[in-house]
Parts: C-alpha cells; structure tokens; sequence
C-alpha cells in the first residue's frame, strides 16, 4: 500500500478490510491467504485523475453486517453487501451541497451514523474553491430515516469519530496541528448536548513527532485506541495516556479483531499486536 487507512475487523468472514485511498482500492487480509485486493474502485468512479487520495477511508461493518464506506472522490457515504454486491448511497450532500470528502465514521444502537468530513480528498485540500460546496468541516449524523444533519460546524479538521461504550460520550479527533486535540461531546436523546471539552491535547506529550489524533477505537472498558504520530496512543477514558504502541512510522487507525488482536495501519504497513486485556 501507499497509505493504509481506515481497518475494520469483519467477524462473520473472519477478515480484515482496510483501505488505500490514494490507490482507490479496500484490500482484504486473512490468515489463510494473506493480503490482496478486494474491492477497486473503492471511492472514486469518474473517468478522470480527481486527487491524490479519491479511495475509500473510514470503513465500518454496520449492524446488518454490510461493508460502509467513506468514499473520498465520489464524496460519499454508501454501503454495500458483502455477499451480493452493489453499492447503495446513504449521504452524498447536505443543504443542497454535495459533501467534501468523509473521512471516518461511526454507527449508534439506533442505527444512526455519524461521519467526519474534512477536505483531505479534495484535488486541492482546504484550499479548494473549485469543487468545495460545503465552507465547513463539518460532522454529520444520517438518520435512520436518511436524512442527513449537520451537527458540528465550528471544527477544523476533523477526523477519527466514536461512541464510548454506553454512548454518553461522542469523541471526534481534530487532525489540526494547531489544535490537535481529543474531543468529548456528551450525547444523550440522539444529540450532543453543549460543549465539547478537549480530552487530551497530543501537543502536550507527543509534539517531538508532530502527532495529531487521525482514525481511533474505544475497547469496552472505555479505553481510546488513537493513531497518532508513530504509533498508537491509549487514553483512559478520563484523559490519561496509559502508553503507546510504538510503529515507529507515522500511524493513521486501527481496529479490533477476534482473539483480542489490534489490527493498525501505519504508513504502508497493516500491523497486529495482541492485547493484554479484552477489546470487548
């Protein structure tokens, strides 16, 4: 790979997806017969060259077990049947404007998802105004009846997006090296309720690497699992580091697979380590 990102463990196969989105392509790993392709295009259809990142990011495996997709070129959110096939669009704009480039998402029991959508898949990044409709980097809720909701409109670049265990808690990841924070929204009744505070500030500890959060995980007991820098941060849910998991190289996600295993992809490389403690 080019840039690995965005890994979901799937538990009915037993395999892992993750993405390349500057190669447009979801690869799919398993013990059994290792790594190859899985699914080209997996973000951008158009005819012609759009950016240096047009793939698939964030991927998750909702409650149907369907594969769902941030789509940075076709600027999208869509899912897609891991036994049949064909893609089905759940967000592709919001007020009459097509969305930037989602980035990372995340689904709630209620059937909700809620997404990033920064710029990093536009041709010209932030400073796009040739196709950029939406001003904001905004977060975003679909409902489970489709309608899409802007719910955050006063962040920079956002990226990694979770529910802690119970879902009081909605953590969003700013990948701004001005404010590369951590974020905490308390969410009750299906809506972030005030205002955010920062969990942690990875310029307090880890600015020797430039690390700011991407792409993260939150185990059962409440622990944050964030890429961040060269390796992967583990917060406590009140904010403490724990320690790292040091790659060693500049490390964008993970997720959790069977067997307490952490799956991260750092650079061009898709890592596993097995935990001490239950992701569960």
């Amino acid at each position: 790979m080019k840039w690995a990102e965005g890994p979901v463990w799937v538990p009915e196969h037993g395999f892992l997806l993750c993405s390349d989105p500057t190669r447009n392509t979801i690869y799919k790993w398993r013990v059994e017969d290792g790594f190859q392709p899985f699914l080209m295009p997996s973000g951008y259809t158009g005819l012609h060259p759009y950016s240096s990142e047009p793939g698939s990011n964030g991927l998750l495996i909702n409650k149907a077990g369907e594969l769902v997709a941030c789509e940075h070129g076709d600027r999208r959110i869509s899912k897609m049947s891991l036994s049949r096939g064909g893609k089905v669009t759940l967000a592709d704009s919001w007020n009459g404007e097509r969305l930037n480039s989602p980035n990372d998402l995340c689904q709630h029991s209620d059937g909700s998802y809620f997404f990033t959508d920064p710029p990093y898949g536009l041709p010209d990044r932030e400073k796009d105004t040739l196709h950029r409709g939406i001003a904001e980097d905004g977060v975003y809720k679909i409902t489970p009846n489709g309608t899409v909701e802007q719910i955050l409109s006063d962040l920079q670049k956002p990226n990694g997006i979770a529910f802690s265990p119970d879902e009081s808690v909605l953590y969003v990841a700013l990948s701004d090296p001005k404010r590369p924070h951590l974020l905490a929204y308390s969410f009750r009744d299906g809506k972030i309720v005030g205002k955010g505070k920062v969990l942690y500030d990875f310029s307090k500890s880890l600015a020797d690497e430039g690390a700011v959060p991407d792409g993260f995980k939150v185990d059962g007991q409440g622990n944050i699992f964030v890429g961040a820098g060269k390796g992967i941060a583990v917060l406590s849910k009140e904010g403490k580091l724990l320690g790292r998991i040091y790659t060693g190289v500049a490390t964008a996600n993970c997720a959790f697979g069977a067997d307490d295993w952490l799956y991260i992809t750092a650079s061009n490389y898709l890592l596993r380590v097995k935990l001490n403690t239950s992701s569960l």
